[in-house]
C-alpha cells in the first residue's frame, strides 16, 4: 500500500513539472511573444483571446510549483486539465475529424492533450478527492 502511495505521488509530481515545462513554456511564449508563437503554431487567434490561453496555461503552471510541496492537496488542477482536454478532444476535435476540417498543423496540440490526459489518469488520485468532497456535511 505505501509503494503505491509512492508511486502515486511520483506521477503527481511528473504532471506537476510537465505542466511547469510544456504550460508555462507555452504561455510565457504567448504571453511575450505572442507573433512568434501565432506563427509556430499556425494560427490567427485574436490577441486578445489568445493572452487568455496564455495566461490560463501560465497560471497552471504556477500553481503546479505549489503542488510539488504538496500534490495531493493540488490534484483537482490536474481533474480540472483533465476534463477540459475531454471537452476540447470531444468538443472541438471530434467535430473537425467528423467535417473534414481537422489539419496537421493540430496533430502536436492532440498528441500533447492526450499525453495530459493519460498522465492526468494514472496520477489523480480520484479517490482522495471525492471522498473529501463526499465527506464534507
Amino acid at each position: 500500500m505505501a509503494k503505491s502511495k509512492n508511486i502515486r505521488i511520483s506521477w503527481l509530481k511528473f504532471m506537476y513539472v510537465w505542466n511547469i515545462v510544456i504550460s508555462g513554456g507555452g504561455g510565457i511564449g504567448i504571453i511575450f511573444i505572442p507573433k512568434l508563437t501565432q506563427w509556430l503554431f499556425n494560427v490567427s487567434t485574436p490577441q486578445i483571446t489568445y493572452g487568455i490561453i496564455g495566461s490560463v496555461f501560465l497560471s497552471f503552471a504556477i500553481i503546479s510549483i505549489l503542488g510539488l510541496r504538496d500534490p495531493v492537496r493540488f490534484a483537482p488542477v490536474l481533474l480540472f486539465q483533465l476534463i477540459y482536454k475531454i471537452i476540447w478532444l470531444i468538443g472541438v476535435i471530434m467535430p473537425m475529424i467528423i467535417s473534414g476540417e481537422f489539419y496537421i498543423g493540430a496533430v502536436p496540440a492532440v498528441a500533447i492533450y492526450i499525453l495530459y490526459i493519460v498522465g492526468d489518469i494514472i496520477a489523480i488520485p480520484f479517490s482522495n478527492i471525492f471522498e473529501s468532497v463526499l465527506n464534507k456535511n
